[in-house]
């Protein structure tokens, strides 16, 4: 098969076989009587990040470790900016989940923790043994927190992933089954594929990882944060995109740099633009998750906005236009205090509003 058709076609088995393991493990978990609430913090969170675990395998045991690093890093920008930008803009977004709240500063914690560990330019083995750790925790942890939740989060994640309704359990492992094929086949054609457009157009596989690749793992959750923001599951919409991001660090990063060879490495262009654009994406949640705020299309489109920012700044990147060390200037010195500006601003209005 043609390099591009496997890219194509690889492209389109993960985002079936993510789907297809989500639904049947989420209903098969229902099934066999767990809280949709739980459902949805834990087989869904990690349901949506199942793209990235294979992108993130597949790449590291081929030791092409930019695409891994560059698909983790480019999804949990993707996640907040892209999807968080699009359900905000489709409905405000109000959460009233406490566990989410409390999530927010998680996530920010281990996008610095990762930021850490990247500093010498390599995630290692012992890097990615922690982070598992960490993953084992957060899980147990997410589990405990979410069974105090209200009742209103709690209708909602029934009905957003069914109250366990009698189905056929083999109808459900064969969705999971089918899913975790497709995922396997679907990640290993992308890999391939990418491989061989990274090539011919002479760009990076770090600049695919963080650009095409990133999106194209994002499909999942912003498949599970449009339909819930739709139907007015709000709590559903952003906990799949917070608890993700989690993942993608602690669970996905943690896995590959484990089988890599020589663990993870980070090039220094990732390590000084894209980890602290990932992190500022974490901070700027932050204002947005404090009690009784709610993330308005007005953010919703301002986070938009810094996405494709982010996007034009890497595809000028990888350009050879003249003009590109002033435009990776003027970005710098305009972009980041612009970012820092609006945070700010969220932050006062949340505290007005909590007030």
């Amino acid at each position: 098969m043609h390099p591009l058709l496997l890219f194509i076609a690889g492209f389109l088995l993960l985002v079936l076989g993510a789907e297809w393991l989500i639904r049947g493990a989420a209903r098969l978990a229902a099934l066999l009587g767990l809280s949709p609430l739980i459902i949805g913090l834990t087989i869904v969170a990690f349901g949506t990040s199942t793209p990235e675990f294979a992108i993130g395998t597949i790449s590291a045991l081929r030791n092409q470790t930019d695409l891994a690093f560059g698909n983790i890093v480019g999804s949990n920008i993707c996640n907040i900016f892209l999807i968080l930008g699009l359900s905000a803009t489709v409905t405000p977004l109000f959460v009233a989940q406490k566990i989410i709240r409390l999530d927010v500063p998680i996530m920010i914690g281990f996008s610095i923790m990762m930021g850490i560990m990247a500093v010498d330019e390599v995630v290692s083995h012992v890097d990615g043994g922690i982070l598992l750790c960490c993953a084992v925790l957060y899980t147990f942890f997410t589990i405990k927190k979410s069974r105090p939740d209200t009742l209103f989060v709690q209708k909602e994640y029934e009905e957003e992933f069914g109250r366990g309704k009698k189905t056929d359990v083999s109808i459900q492992m064969i969705y999971i089954v089918l899913g975790l094929l497709s995922l396997l086949i679907g990640s290993y054609w992308l890999v391939k594929g990418t491989t061989f457009i990274a090539t011919s157009l002479g760009v990076g596989e770090l600049v695919i990882g963080l650009t095409i690749v990133a999106i194209g793992t994002t499909l999942p959750e912003l498949i599970t944060a449009m339909v819930a923001a739709i139907r007015g599951h709000r709590d559903v919409a952003v906990g799949s995109i917070i608890g993700s991001n989690i993942i993608n660090i602690i669970g996905v990063l943690g896995l590959s740099s484990l089988l890599a060879p020589f663990g993870i490495k980070v090039r220094s262009f990732a390590l000084h633009f894209d980890v602290p654009f990932m992190i500022v994406a974490a901070v700027a949640c932050l204002p947005i998750f404090f009690t009784g705020f709610k993330i308005a299309r007005f953010e919703g489109l301002l986070f938009l906005a810094y996405y494709s920012s982010y996007l034009t700044f890497l595809i000028r990147k990888t350009s050879e236009h003249e003009g590109m060390i002033y435009f990776n200037i003027m970005s710098l010195i305009l972009i980041f205090p612009v970012m820092v500006i609006t945070l700010i601003v969220l932050l006062f209005r949340a505290l007005h509003h909590k007030k």
